[in-house]
């Protein structure tokens, strides 16, 4: 390289420098006064290292000519901290490996304090590769003071699959009140109750707190046995005796189903495989191979029986351990067309005590279920079928389950899933059971174009018949959007009824008094929908009912989107 070369990038690397230190003054400035810096010194090291600070004087003056030193303190920090920020300033560049773990995060504090963002990623990043359960409560302390989120939630996630481990550590002890509470708190830090309660003891202990109820109240103690609330617990004098007293009686009267176990988080992760420990322990064909299905190949099921639902044994997973569990997919046996089930789906903690969590026993179910529900601890599924309109049997092909990070609402009463968007279409496993069309689904392939006198409709004759679309399973449904036939100016008209077993029919829609023409933006009181059926009852130019396009919920009218963007 050139002389010239080497002076611009010199010049260039002048530059960059002045312009860190000057920010760092800056940043300074703005925390401590307002006027110029001349020498900055931490407070533990004043006097011990007054030649180091001499020489950073020359660096951090911001001004040579002010008539007056003037010195900043920096407190809760050391010179060996602040010389490693000043490193990186001049070079931007800081070698964490071959730190002290204790010094990275001393660094971490002041660059987070003073703004340093790229250095502060650089050092979460490096913690994050090197966290273990020595040093985790250390971490997630700098974590919690600096507000480093991502840091939190990474410490959080290692402290839940280490949960006793983490307990037992001596970093326990070192870590904030509020650092405890966050961890106890959580539903997924998996530690034995009566371990996380001896723990807080200590941590109580150790740091000289005089009312610990904060801590006390995480504490699950219906969750811990008879034995070790009155011979563990009560002598420590840390709980009321009306505390355990009333541990015990909900012990008594809640089974335990119903209590809010810690149990194992693994987001969007199916759990139900064998790599995971799971297994079918009650159901026929328990070893099916869910890959390709034939005869007694790829299906597991069980007889449906006249036997109360407490007493029928259906088909039962055992998980690998207690799992945290708010979402199951499973494939209903479809043998025809026409082989609907209904059922119901249980969790349990003992395969003794069960808690229902989907109930469908009044619907007539098909093909893929997505089944959403309020998260629950598992370490037993048990799926039960109690109708099947083809034969006497219930019958699954393929079954996960998995804790989803997905935002699903629910009917109050039903707790049955109100979707958001358009559930009857191909790819949500919707059907059109009943309507004449040159292609069965048309209806809900999603195509408003391409419709003609010839092709894209769906239609029946007015006066008998209808048009049928079937969800595979209960939604709560309160709005539909249908496309009526437009090519020329005829008008309709119709009634929209919905029923969960296609026997059973409440009419929600009554358009049989309107001339109705091209898109239909409907709404009606919210109701549990598995079959929706279209009559119409009049054309104006033949004795023929067509309908290009339906959905449910309705997605918005292309004219009020148009309206939206002109007044945007």
């Amino acid at each position: 390289m050139d002389k010239q070369h080497y002076i611009t990038e010199f010049i260039a690397r002048r530059h960059d420098i002045e312009e860190k230190t000057r920010d760092f003054i800056d940043k300074m400035e703005t925390k401590f006064f307002d006027g110029s810096i001349d020498r900055v010194m931490p407070e533990a090291e004043a006097s011990k290292a007054e030649p180091a600070v001499d020489g950073e004087r020359l660096l951090l003056t911001e001004s040579t000519d002010s008539p007056k030193v003037r010195e900043v303190e920096l407190k809760d920090t050391t010179l060996e901290v602040l010389k490693r920020l000043l490193d990186y300033i001049y070079s931007s560049k800081l070698s964490l490996v071959h730190m002290k773990e204790e010094l990275v995060i001393e660094v971490l504090g002041l660059a987070n304090k003073y703004g340093f963002v790229d250095l502060v990623e650089a050092i979460v990043d490096h913690l994050k590769s090197i966290i273990h359960n020595s040093n985790l409560c250390n971490i997630f302390n700098i974590s919690l003071q600096c507000v480093l989120t991502s840091l939190t939630d990474f410490c959080l996630e290692y402290a839940d699959r280490n949960a006793e481990l983490v307990l037992r550590s001596e970093g326990f002890l070192q870590l904030s009140e509020n650092a405890v509470q966050q961890l106890i708190s959580r539903d997924s830090f998996c530690a034995k109750e009566i371990d996380i309660f001896q723990a807080v003891g200590e941590w109580i202990k150790a740091n000289s707190l005089e009312n610990g109820q904060k801590l006390l109240n995480e504490v699950r103690l219906p969750l811990i046995s008879l034995r070790d609330l009155l011979g563990s617990i009560r002598p420590t004098k840390l709980l009321s005796p009306d505390a355990i007293l009333d541990a015990i009686q909900e012990q008594q009267q809640t089974k335990s189903a119903h209590l809010m176990h810690r149990a194992v988080i693994v987001p969007n992760v199916n759990i139900v495989t064998t790599s995971r420990g799971a297994q079918v322990i009650t159901g026929e064909f328990k070893h099916a191979d869910v890959m390709q299905y034939k005869g007694e190949r790829g299906h597991t099921q069980h007889l449906i029986t006249q036997e109360p639902a407490d007493k029928e044994p259906g088909i039962v997973i055992e998980l690998g351990k207690l799992y945290m569990i708010n979402k199951i997919v499973m494939s209903l046996y479809e043998r025809n067309a026409n082989c609907w089930y209904s059922y119901f789906i249980e969790l349990s903690m003992d395969n003794k005590n069960w808690l229902r969590v989907v109930d469908y026993r009044e619907f007539l179910c098909r093909g893929q279920q997505n089944l959403y529900f309020e998260r629950r601890p598992a370490r037993f599924i048990r799926i039960v079928g109690t109708n099947c309109t083809t034969h006497n049997y219930f019958a699954l092909t393929d079954f996960e389950a998995l804790y989803t990070t997905e935002i699903m609402t629910f009917d109050s009463e039903t707790k049955i899933l109100i979707p958001d968007d358009n559930v009857a279409t191909i790819k949500d496993d919707a059907l059109v059971i009943d309507g004449v069309s040159k292609s069965r689904n048309a209806l809900i392939n999603g195509d408003t174009l391409g419709y003609d006198w010839n092709k894209g409709y769906t239609c029946h004759k007015i006066g008998c018949g209808s048009i049928v679309i079937q969800l595979p399973q209960p939604y709560i449904i309160s709005t539909m959007r249908l496309l009526l036939w437009d090519c020329d100016s005829r008008s309709y008209s119709y009634h929209i009824d919905v029923s969960a077993n296609k026997k059973d029919w409440k009419t929600v829609v009554d358009k049989t008094g309107e001339a109705c023409q091209s898109w239909q933006h409907l709404k009606f009181e919210p109701v549990p929908v598995v079959f929706v059926r279209i009559v119409g009852t009049h054309n104006t130019v033949n004795e023929v009912f067509h309908c290009v396009h339906f959905e449910c919920p309705s997605s918005p009218l292309p004219a009020l989107i148009d309206e939206e963007q002109d007044a945007a």
